[in-house]
């Protein structure tokens, strides 16, 4: 019988839990919310707080410049997102680390991230920015060749190849260098924040994405639950050191959000 490609998929990870080769990712910066958005957001998130977790507000910046209609709605699903977290991700991804070390999770994030190759490559030729397209195919290629699909990153230490940090083009940033801008503030359940411009552009890169095409739909659910459940493995604790320390976290995670989401854009 022919192999389907989640079985296939399912089979490339354990094997990767097998294998003793040393692991190829060096330390990394890691986002501090646990949402779609922050894949490549590293240090330039914590720099949007201060020394006690909060954002200045300065007049006339982008928080001040987007507008929040929705707030009633925006904050029901911050908190609902906020409640998942603790009583279903964090727990799952807790038991989940105890069990599979961490080197097997980087190799997993490896992975997705390079699985994720269509949603940078398309966004770097619709900006124009034809050398970053180049520089992630050469990425993409050197690890899926020589990384066993991608469980290794062995484009990042490879100097000619240069590549471009993973996740920093995607189809909302694309819209937003057109000139088109954020639109109102927006809260969703379990993607979190987000505005109108970078809901479009979630749909659209959906669509670029490898897993959304996995059939039935439920291994699309499932290899996407997954993917997130071992991100947040590799990140527990750092949403809670925020939280804590925010007056409002709400108006923390949405400053912080809107001002990255600008820089990226400017870049």
């Amino acid at each position: 019988m022919k192999r389907s490609l989640f079985t296939t998929l399912t089979l490339l990870a354990f094997a990767a839990l097998l294998c003793v080769a040393p692991a190829a990712a060096g330390d990394q910066e890691h986002p501090l919310e646990v949402a779609q958005w922050e894949y490549d957001a590293g240090g330039e998130f914590e720099e949007a707080f201060d020394a006690h977790g909060n954002t200045p507000s300065q007049e006339g910046d982008i928080v001040e410049r987007t507008p929040d209609p929705f707030e009633g709605w925006n904050r029901f699903w911050f908190q609902v997102n906020d409640n998942l977290y603790f009583y279903l991700l964090k727990p799952v991804s807790q038991g989940y680390s105890y069990v599979v070390p961490e080197r097997p999770r980087q190799w997993v994030e490896n992975f997705f991230t390079n699985l994720m190759f269509p949603v940078r490559f398309v966004n770097s030729l619709l900006q124009g920015k034809f050398e970053s397209a180049g520089m992630e195919t050469s990425k993409f290629i050197a690890n899926t060749a020589f990384g066993l699909g991608g469980l290794a990153d062995v484009a990042s230490d490879m100097g000619p190849v240069r590549p471009t940090p993973p996740g920093d083009e995607d189809l909302g940033q694309t819209l937003g260098a057109w000139g088109i801008g954020n639109g109102p503030y927006l809260v969703w359940p379990v993607i979190g924040p987000s505005s109108a411009r970078d809901t479009v552009g979630y749909v659209g890169d959906h669509f670029l994405t490898p897993t959304t095409y996995l059939n039935p739909w439920y291994w699309s659910l499932a290899a996407k639950s997954y993917e997130k459940i071992n991100f947040v493995s590799l990140r527990l604790g750092e949403y809670e050191d925020i939280k804590e320390g925010a007056i409002d976290p709400y108006v923390t995670f949405k400053s912080a959000y809107l001002r990255y989401r600008e820089k990226k854009v400017s870049q």
